[in-house]
């Protein structure tokens, strides 16, 4: 059953004028997938701003223990809250939202931060993961996307942020499924950026390395070996990291957004010198074979 929850409610939400500095004090965000991960730590550093959060997941559990956090953050008028919603079925997220915004309002900031990962080889993996992935990643940022829009564009304002992947432009050895379906939320964005140019809505994506969560967690018991020698060559960055390079890019209306520097060279690579990328990564997933071939026989 779907809930609407809310902890602590005060007036709407007032819009800055737009010749002043962004900032996101009084101002009403709406997260997916914000019980964990990049997506709390966004919330909780939004919070802490003055802004009004709320968050959208499955599982009440985590709603309420999130929301809970963030109420330990927010001052007494701030409202913190949230939806209980599965964001890959748009007739609920349709119904949800639409009570949610009749309620509260057009949501001046909206972050697609839900998200799914398994990795394995292509072979292995059975074709119902694709479905999940492309409902997760890219069908549930369209779908919450495609009801909060169109107040957006009535209001004539507003920020879209996706959280995308570095996946999302380069292929990782063992995520054919993932990075399909971050290469889709990259295709939606792109275009979506220029529709909504004209009603001044800004459109953010974000491209995170390897980062410190509990999905990271889950998807090392399924990465190919080749996937994990080449990973650990690099550590992974924290959410807080992430969501503090996050906020103080949306604040100055970037739509690029790449935490990380070794994410900024393969960005580069691929953008400007797209068939130097192809020798590089077989260069390390052969590298990462005969470390993992050579750890093999030494078990043996």
């Amino acid at each position: 059953m779907e809930e609407i929850a809310v902890a602590a409610v005060s007036n709407k939400h007032r819009k800055q004028p737009d010749n002043m500095k962004i900032s996101y004090d009084k101002k009403l965000v709406l997260i997916t997938g914000g019980t964990s991960g990049i997506g709390l730590a966004l919330a909780k550093q939004l919070t802490t701003e003055g802004a009004h959060v709320f968050l959208i997941a499955r599982d009440r559990q985590r709603l309420v223990s999130a929301t809970n956090a963030l109420s330990q953050l927010a001052k007494p008028e701030q409202q913190v809250g949230f939806i209980r919603l599965d964001v890959t079925n748009y007739p609920k997220v349709l119904k949800k939202l639409s009570k949610w915004i009749d309620k509260y309002g057009a949501p001046d900031l909206l972050i697609n931060s839900a998200g799914v990962a398994h990795p394995g080889y292509f072979h292995d993996l059975d074709p119902q993961i694709f479905h999940w992935m492309m409902d997760v990643n890219y069908f549930g940022t369209v779908n919450v996307t495609k009801v909060i829009i169109p107040h957006m564009m009535a209001c004539r304002s507003g920020q879209v942020v996706n959280i995308c992947s570095e996946a999302g432009f380069v292929g990782v050895f063992g995520y054919t499924a993932y990075g399909a379906s971050k290469y889709a939320v990259r295709g939606f964005s792109d275009a979506l950026r220029a529709e909504m140019k004209p009603y001044g809505i800004q459109l953010s994506i974000v491209f995170p390395p390897d980062t410190k969560t509990p999905q990271l967690e889950y998807e090392e018991q399924f990465k190919p070996p080749e996937t994990k020698a080449i990973s650990g060559n690099s550590k992974p960055m924290t959410p807080e990291k992430v969501a503090s390079i996050v906020i103080r890019n949306i604040k100055r209306n970037r739509y690029m957004i790449i935490p990380g520097f070794e994410g900024k060279v393969f960005y580069r690579l691929t953008s400007f010198m797209k068939h130097s990328t192809y020798p590089v990564m077989d260069y390390l997933i052969a590298t990462a074979q005969k470390k993992t071939r050579r750890l093999k026989n030494l078990v043996d």
